[in-house]
């Protein structure tokens, strides 16, 4: 049985906290679900897929989506703009779908004020020298990258409190279960 009214699902983590492995893992688990695409000025890294991973746009094309007020929320982080268009939100909550957002905290807090019924769910990291062996298994990043991601992150971590829920990511089939409990209890 499809769910009869969407819901938008924002789950916001530090750079490397597993949003994203996450939000993967839980449309398996709601068959009438998706993960929002996010555009961003950001390079695509070698394992991206254009337009799956990502909508990577050039600064014009990000300015013009900005001045044509395209965006539900948009963030600079990390040096790189990241924005999620209304429409998406829209079209996907009004076909009763649940539409997954991993997106950073100042993101996240945007979204609540344009979407207040949206359920935020902030993924903690077990400790930094977790997250910090994540950022390098990516291989994505330099040295720089990941230390300015570290340091974001935790002023991303004194901000769980603007959260509806807090879930620790120190197991992904117990994190993910966690959620799943979540969203359905919302969807009830």
């Amino acid at each position: 049985m499809g769910v009869s009214k969407g819901l938008l699902v924002v789950i916001a983590a530090p750079s490397g906290g597993g949003k994203t492995t996450l939000a993967n893992e839980l449309i398996h688990r709601f068959p009438n679900s998706r993960r929002s695409i996010t555009c961003t000025t950001r390079p695509a890294r070698s394992t991206e897929i254009p337009n799956q991973d990502y909508i990577f746009v050039n600064e014009a094309d990000f300015d013009k989506m900005l001045a044509a007020n395209e965006f539900a929320e948009w963030a600079k982080v990390h040096g790189h703009r990241y924005g999620t268009r209304k429409s998406v939100v829209r079209e996907s909550v009004d076909k009763g779908e649940v539409l997954f957002m991993t997106i950073d905290v100042q993101g996240a807090k945007s979204i609540k004020t344009a979407f207040p019924d949206a359920l935020t769910i902030f993924v903690m990291p077990p400790d930094f020298d977790v997250l910090e062996s994540r950022l390098r298994k990516r291989g994505t990043e330099s040295d720089t990258d990941i230390r300015r991601r570290l340091e974001n992150a935790r002023k991303e971590i004194a901000m769980v409190g603007d959260f509806d829920f807090e879930v620790l990511n120190d197991r992904l089939d117990r994190a993910a279960l966690e959620i799943e409990s979540i969203i359905r209890k919302r969807l009830s």
